[in-house]
């Protein structure tokens, strides 16, 4: 998740009282001086590390793990939980209301979402997700970021913890056909992107789109499982990653619109493109075993203590 640090706190920092090395670095996607092959130097603790994400998934060699059992999604039905959008200069993040909530699926506990943000290429025809499947790199990424919920905003217990975040990708694909503007709710979200345009643009978003709708299609029982980081500088190793095996399906007009509208600063400054780390060492990957495979858990409505300052500050990008 994580997508759940950086000069405008993109990753690393779980609240503003909160600090790491990446706040005081200068780190960026394309410039020779601060691209991602820069990162093991300049936010050398972690960037280097031994559980580095993103990675290749290779299915075949992705081993059966008998407790990846079936997800809880609560209040991922909820048409008002999507709050705001924003573009942080590295991305398009959208944060979440209290009471998003994922348990089951193997995690070990309940944590609370905070929000989604975005990876991509340069449009559909140049792919940018963050994690391949047997080298097939997705036109984009959405990671959703959650913390664990005992933890109730204790920053210094959760960077201390190696499971501390939960991030849950999903890949997105073009979808097949002419279609254009579909599906609708990814029609209402990129309707946003005109009015965040800017480097730290940001607006309210209206009820009337969920976090389900979004994901829509997507069987959320099928997923891979591995323990890695966070994808950007302070590069934290601190994620279990889920990564779910079917897409989202997104039509080309609405994935090209990522590359065209947003821009690095503003429009003196380059569209944002390429934003995604390259691929790391490979870790070793669990997945269902057949005899646990099953339907997806219908969403719930789960309220909990709401993190709201974590919401706003894990950048995460």
């Amino acid at each position: 998740m994580i997508s759940l640090v950086a000069a405008a706190l993109a990753t690393c920092a779980l609240v503003s009282s909160v600090h790491c090395a990446s706040e005081s670095t200068a780190w960026c996607y394309h410039l020779p001086s601060c691209n991602d092959d820069t990162w093991s130097t300049l936010s050398a603790r972690y960037c280097n590390g031994i559980r580095q994400s993103p990675i290749n998934i290779a299915p075949a060699s992705a081993r059966p793990d008998a407790n990846l059992g079936a997800f809880t999604f609560g209040n991922f039905d909820n048409a008002s939980a999507l709050e705001s959008i924003g573009n942080t200069g590295r991305t398009v993040k959208v944060t979440f209301g209290s009471g998003v909530q994922v348990s089951g699926g193997g995690l070990p506990e309940a944590y609370n979402s905070l929000q989604f943000h975005l990876h991509w290429g340069n449009g559909s025809s140049v792919p940018g997700s963050e994690h391949t499947v047997d080298g097939k790199r997705y036109p984009m990424e959405l990671h959703i970021v959650n913390i664990k919920a005992s933890y109730n905003g204790n920053t210094t217990q959760a960077l201390a913890d190696s499971e501390a975040l939960a991030a849950l990708g999903f890949l997105i694909e073009e979808m097949p056909g002419n279609a254009t503007g579909q599906p609708a709710s990814w029609k209402t979200l990129t309707s946003y992107l005109a009015n965040i345009t800017n480097k730290d643009d940001s607006v309210a978003i209206a009820s009337g789109i969920s976090l389900d709708d979004l994901l829509d299609g997507v069987d959320r029982s099928k997923y891979y499982r591995y323990l890695g980081s966070l994808t950007t500088p302070a590069c934290n190793e601190v994620v279990v990653w889920t990564v779910f095996k079917e897409p989202i399906k997104v039509s080309k007009d609405l994935i090209d619109l990522f590359s065209t509208t947003i821009y690095v600063t503003n429009s003196s400054s380059p569209l944002m493109t390429n934003v995604f780390r390259k691929i790391q060492p490979e870790q070793p990957v669990t997945t269902q075993s057949t005899s646990t495979s099953s339907t997806s858990s219908p969403p719930t409505t789960c309220y909990s203590l709401g993190l709201m300052g974590l919401s706003l500050a894990l950048g995460w990008n």
